[in-house]
Parts: structure tokens; C-alpha cells; sequence
């Protein structure tokens, strides 16, 4: 098994974080394998490599566990850039999404969104990660418009613009998401924007 990017940025804090990580990283492979619901604590500890005591120890809650290991993923996910060219960095940021999509940590955040959880615990992850990607995004649009780049824009409305056509295509899984389809969807979506805003 690879390291995910979380493990090896965890492994410096010795034994306790390195197991940490193990138990963080099979969670999250066991949700995109089998769902919230479908997973075990004895599937964890021997995906992980540790006894079942370590996950109940740390983690006595299984939806705390499971909300913590999908917060590392959204962490880990596409970043969004201000170098001053707003098409540009959002073609990469619709790029880096895509790719964190089709990856099982990705695959293990998105069902946790279009499973609609009951688990109060796992809704508010999934929330804070939503709200994250918004004001991240947000942040973005708001140097745009400061720029001249961009009239004033709803970034709500705008994130689920761009993000839709890449959680649509990955979730399809019918062929790779290139360069080319992030392109033409920020472009749509930019000229929509400047078309209709006064």
C-alpha cells in the first residue's frame, strides 16, 4: 500500500502519530470501498496494521473517527492559487479537484456528501469541508473583483458552477477529466458570470 500524502506528513511525531495515520488512512479507504455505514472498527485495525484496541482507544466514537478522517482528506485536496490570473487558477484548481476525486480518499469524501449522513457528527464534517472549499474560493473571487477581473459574484453559486460538471464527470467514471474539460468549464461558467451580472 502507498503512503497517503497524510501519512507521511503525520510520521515525524513517532509511533503514536504514525499509528494514528494508519488508522486515519484505512478508514477513509475502508468509507470509499463500502460506505459510512459498511465498515467495521476490525476491518480498520487490520487494514491499518494495529490491534482493534488502538482504534477503539483513540476512538471510542466511530462517527468522530470517521469525521476526522474525511477532514484530512478534504485538507489534502485541491488548493487555489492567486497568482493574478483568475482562469488559470481555476482550470488548476478544477484539475487538482478532479484528480483528489478519483483517488480513494476522494472517492471516500464525495460519498460522504451525496450520502447524506444521519450521523450529526459526519454531517457537520462534511459542512465545515463545504464551507472551507466556499470561503477558499470566496477569498479568490473576492481579489478577483477587486482586480477588475470579475464583476461582484455570488461564490456559493460560482463554486457549485465549476465544481458540478467535475463531481458529475468523475462520479460517471466514463473517461479521464483533462485539462481541456477544466478549461472549457471555467470558461462557460466566467462568461456566464460577466454576461448576466450588471
Amino acid at each position: 500500500m502507498t503512503d497517503s500524502p497524510r501519512q507521511v506528513a503525520q510520521r515525524p511525531g513517532g509511533r503514536t502519530a504514525r499509528v494514528r495515520a494508519q488508522i486515519l488512512d484505512a478508514t477513509v479507504r475502508l468509507v470509499a470501498r463500502h460506505g459510512i455505514a459498511g465498515f467495521r472498527y476490525e476491518e480498520v485495525a487490520e487494514l491499518a496494521g494495529v490491534h482493534k484496541m488502538s482504534v477503539y482507544r483513540n476512538w471510542p466514537d466511530r462517527d468522530v473517527l470517521v469525521g476526522e478522517a474525511l477532514m484530512g482528506v478534504a485538507e489534502e485536496m485541491a488548493p487555489l492559487a492567486d497568482t493574478g490570473d483568475l482562469r488559470q487558477d481555476l482550470v488548476d484548481f478544477l484539475v487538482a479537484m478532479a484528480t483528489s476525486l478519483a483517488d480513494p480518499w476522494g472517492r471516500a469524501l464525495m460519498h460522504a456528501i451525496q450520502s447524506s449522513p444521519e450521523s450529526a457528527e459526519v454531517r457537520r464534517t462534511v459542512d465545515t469541508v463545504i464551507d472551507r472549499r466556499v470561503d477558499l474560493l470566496r477569498r479568490r473571487l473576492d481579489s478577483a473583483v477587486g482586480l477588475g477581473q470579475l464583476p461582484p459574484v455570488d461564490a456559493q453559486l460560482l463554486a457549485d458552477l465549476l465544481s458540478g460538471p467535475v463531481h458529475l464527470q468523475v462520479g460517471r467514471d466514463q473517461r479521464p477529466f483533462t485539462r481541456a474539460d477544466a478549461e472549457r468549464i471555467t470558461d462557460v461558467v466566467l462568461a456566464g458570470v460577466r454576461a448576466t451580472t450588471p
